[in-house]
This record gives structure tokens, C-alpha cells and sequence, in this order.
């Protein structure tokens, strides 16, 4: 609607200058106002075609016409994308042209003594009005062009910014599902290690107190303050765990201003930092496979190299497979004779721990069994790089084998 007002204005403008125009020429006035019509519309396609209508009003420049059209069409073409030699060629054109006809236009004025001026007073007039009509609307239209450009720019900035961001955003959501979702494992596989194995040796010393509650009165209650004691170290150890949950639940509220992939792998990291620093270690072996020799289980404990103190999570990710290995004997192979091996090398942690076949008489003490102590232990190793593996002897037995970097 903008550029149709405009192109009525200009038509009415060169219209009225038509009639003149036609007079000087000594055609009709009526082919005058029609010709001024015509050449004044051609502003209404000024954005399509810019260089068309400079041309234009250059073309009816001699005829002193198309004021409006020449000042829009140079503005509108300085502010188009156009090579710039386009746009100052056509601009000098203009120039030249307002000059020619304004020095012709102020001269006869001159002569006629419609203008009491000196001689100066011509080319003095053609240039600052050539000037006026042609350098305004260029400059402008090449300043509104470049802010234009500029404000794309940004704007396409702005649009790839929010773009990263809503990546970032996305990202940073996967990282903290996925740290979450570690450790939701790290805790099912730490309740797992915490719970089975304390368990499966209470429920062996029922069986046994059961068996010999009338028979043998002391031995019953040797069986009862062993289950008595295992409870009670489940329960510590349970506690323990507890309280390693709740310490990563503060931390995690205290981080609760920190980025959400931040807050998750934080909050991961640091729980198991501190079950880490409160689990078991390789000096606690000893007293594992004494806990399992004294619920009835025939077992070697062999150490070869000399002990020495390794990083926290490998200390207990050893132990943990040596508690899973023999919580594993005890459920499948209740009374079957087991050896458990612990290797300390130069650059290495190496265990095994291998049953013999169980009596047909004991060949399982019918405890539940979830599948996942085997699991749990591969991807305890697999987590530090080491090597995990487990499966049946030869002689009918199982074995269970993992090597684990020290460091």
C-alpha cells in the first residue's frame, strides 16, 4: 500500500508536470499528462526492480519531471543488495543528468532576466541542486541498507545462539539422565553386595542351627551368635549406605543453583566418592573367608606378592568380587570346597575364586537367586579396565577370575 500511494503521488506529480512539458514541445497536453502517468507509476515496482526505475526517472530528467520518482528510486536502490559500482554508476548518472538540466534550466532563467545574478550564480545553482536531489537519498539509503544487513545478521546470531543453546540444553538433560541412571546403579549394585551376602551366611547358620538345635545345644548357639552377628554387621553396613544416599542428596540441594548436567554427574561422582572412601578393602579378605569358613564352607585363602594399598575403588571393587564370588558358592554350591586366590603385581590386581563340585546331598542351599551378582561384578571391573571372567570348570565346579589395574 506503501509503494502504490507513492507511485499515485509520483503519477499525479508527473502528470501536472506533463502539461508544461507538452507545451515546450508543442505536443497535445493531453499525450503530455498520459506520458507523465505512465513514467511516474513505474514507482510502484521501486523494490522489485530499483534499477529500472532510476533509469526511468533519468530518462524524463530533460523533461523536468519526476522529482519524487528520482529521489525514492536512488534511495530505494542505495538500500537494495546491489554490487556497489551498480549503485554509484547509476547515482553518478543521476548526478550528471540533475546537473545538466539544472545548469540548462538556470542559464536560460539567466538570460531571460528572469534572475538578476551573476555569472557564478549557474554552475553554482546546477551543482548544489544536483547535490541535494541525488546525495540525501543515496546516503540514506546505503545507511538504512547496512543497519538492515546488520540487524539480519544479528538476528541469524541470535537464531544460532538459541539453536546451541537448546543443544546444550538437550545434551546436559542426557548427561544428567544418564548420571542419574548410574547411579541408580551404582546404589542397586552396592544394596546388592551389601545385603546378599550377609544374608545368604545368616541363612546358612539357620539351616545349620535348625539341624542341630537338639542335637548339639552348644553348637546351636555358636550358629545363633554367628547369625546374630551377621545381622548386626548387615545392619551397619546398611546404615553406612544410608548415610552416603542422604550426604549426596545435601550435596545435591546445595548444587541445586549449578548447570542439571552439572548437579548429576556431581552429585554421582561425589556419592561415589564417599562409598568409595567408607567401603571395604583388601585387608577385610581375611576376615571374609573366615566369616564363610565359619558358616560351614571348606575354603583355601592363598595371597601371592606383597600386599600394598591401592586406590580406594579398587580395593573395593575386588573385595566386593570376592564377597559375590563366595555368596555365589554358597547359593549354588552349598559344602563344595573353595579356593580363593588373590595375585598383587607390579602393575595389577588379579583374584580367583574356584569350587570345587558340591555333594549331591548339598548340591544347592535353595536360596533366591536375582541373576545379577555376575553382572554387577563384570561392570564393577569393567568400569576401572580391568578384565572379568566367569564360567564352569572342567572338573564341574564354576570359577570366577578378574584382573583388575592398579591403578
Amino acid at each position: 500500500m506503501f509503494d502504490v500511494s507513492l507511485a499515485v503521488a509520483s503519477a499525479l506529480e508527473c502528470a501536472l508536470e506533463g502539461i508544461p512539458f507538452a507545451r515546450d514541445a508543442g505536443i497535445p497536453v493531453a499525450a503530455g499528462v498520459v506520458f507523465g502517468v505512465l513514467a511516474g507509476s513505474v514507482l510502484v515496482v521501486r523494490r522489485r526492480w530499483p534499477i529500472a526505475v532510476v533509469l526511468v526517472s533519468i530518462a524524463v530528467t530533460p523533461a523536468e519531471m519526476g522529482l519524487l520518482m528520482g529521489v525514492v528510486g536512488l534511495y530505494t536502490l542505495a538500500a537494495a543488495e546491489l554490487p556497489r559500482r551498480i549503485i554509484a554508476s547509476l547515482a553518478g548518472m543521476a548526478l550528471v543528468g540533475t546537473l545538466i538540466v539544472t545548469f540548462v534550466k538556470t542559464r536560460q532563467d539567466v538570460s531571460r532576466g528572469d534572475l538578476d545574478l551573476g555569472d557564478w550564480f549557474v554552475p553554482f545553482a546546477a551543482i548544489t541542486m544536483s547535490l541535494g536531489f541525488t546525495a540525501p537519498p543515496v546516503l540514506l539509503g546505503m545507511y538504512v541498507g547496512a543497519r538492515r544487513r546488520l540487524m539480519e545478521s544479528l538476528r541469524e546470531r541470535a537464531d544460532s545462539l538459541e539453536r546451541e543453546l537448546q543443544l546444550l540444553a538437550e545434551r546436559a538433560e542426557e548427561r544428567a539422565e544418564w548420571a542419574r541412571n548410574e547411579e541408580r546403579t551404582r546404589i542397586a549394585r552396592e544394596m546388592h553386595d551389601v545385603v546378599a551376602h550377609r544374608v545368604s551366611l545368616m541363612v546358612v547358620h539357620a539351616a545349620a542351627l535348625q539341624a542341630v538345635a537338639r542335637k548339639d545345644p552348644e553348637k546351636a548357639v555358636r550358629n545363633a551368635a554367628l547369625v546374630g552377628d551377621m545381622g548386626r554387621q548387615a545392619l551397619t553396613e546398611l546404615r553406612e549406605m544410608l548415610g552416603v544416599l542422604r550426604s549426596g542428596g545435601e550435596r545435591r540441594e546445595r548444587a541445586a543453583s549449578m548447570p542439571l548436567a552439572s548437579v548429576g554427574v556431581a552429585a554421582a561422582v561425589a556419592a561415589s566418592r564417599a562409598a568409595d572412601d567408607e567401603g571395604p578393602c583388601l585387608e577385610e579378605i581375611e576376615e571374609l573367608v573366615g566369616q564363610s569358613a565359619a558358616a560351614g564352607m571348606v575354603v583355601d585363602l592363598w595371597v601371592e606378592g606383597d600386599a600394598r594399598s591401592y586406590a580406594p575403588e579398587v580395593e573395593q571393587t575386588a573385595y566386593r568380587v570376592v564377597q559375590e564370588a563366595l555368596t555365589n558358592v554358597h547359593k549354588h554350591a552349598a559344602g563344595a570346597k573353595t579356593y580363593v586366590r588373590l595375585a598383587h603385581r607390579v602393575s595389577e590386581i588379579a583374584m580367583q575364586v574356584e569350587n570345587e563340585p558340591p555333594e549331591e546331598a548339598a548340591a544347592s542351599a535353595r536360596l533366591p537367586s536375582g541373576g545379577n551378582g555376575l553382572v554387577g561384578m563384570k561392570e564393577r571391573v569393567a568400569a576401572l579396565g580391568g578384565v572379568f571372567v566367569s564360567g564352569p570348570t572342567d572338573a564341574g565346579g564354576f570359577r570366577v577370575s578378574a584382573v583388575i589395574p592398579a591403578s
